[in-house]
């Protein structure tokens, strides 16, 4: 099956001939990587690559930027962190319906991982809800990607920001 991600990077100092980069990532089993070079020092992937899941496209395709890019540092895998423009544009219907869904839901509609002027939701959460209620469609190789695409963000973050002591991880699940 093919699977569609996007895997952002930081480059460091090493990295500041961009054309050797791309053609070196094609050669190292990048081929299948649309390869944006947007902000100096950033490097986005956008994967369409077939695989038997879509845990084996992600990792596969993050171990051949790990042996092409070493120095290269992991930013965000997508889709993952999503509005509800987003979600709304995925399962086909308008900003505001998805709003209006989110609102009359609130006690079983996921919680958004920023709550503020513009929300942001993780996109795994959102479509794992629309499946329970059975009334939406959506390709479900778009979920399979965002719950790897989630896992892959927070064990990054995990390893960034460590949890000290077993007390702080009972205040967060109280």
């Amino acid at each position: 099956m093919e699977y569609i991600f996007t895997l952002k990077y930081q480059l460091d100092e090493q990295y500041s001939d961009l054309d050797a980069l791309v053609e070196r990532l094609g050669a190292g089993g990048c081929d299948d990587a649309l390869i944006g070079i947007g902000q100096p020092g950033r490097l986005a992937l956008e994967f369409s690559r077939e695989a038997n899941s879509a845990e084996m496209a992600v990792r596969s395709a993050l171990i051949d930027i790990k042996n092409m890019m070493p120095g290269a540092r992991l930013i965000e895998a997508s889709p993952d962190l999503v509005g509800l423009t987003d979600v709304a544009d995925l399962i086909g219907i308008s900003r505001q319906a998805m709003r209006k869904l989110m609102l009359t839901h609130r006690a079983t509609f996921p919680a958004p991982v920023h709550e503020g002027h513009a929300s942001i939701w993780h996109l795994a959460e959102v479509l794992d809800w629309f499946n329970t209620r059975g009334t939406y469609k959506f390709d479900n190789s778009v979920l399979e990607v965002a719950r790897v695409a989630l896992k892959v963000n927070l064990a990054k973050e995990s390893i960034r920001h460590p949890l000290t002591d077993d007390r702080e991880v009972e205040l967060l699940s109280a």
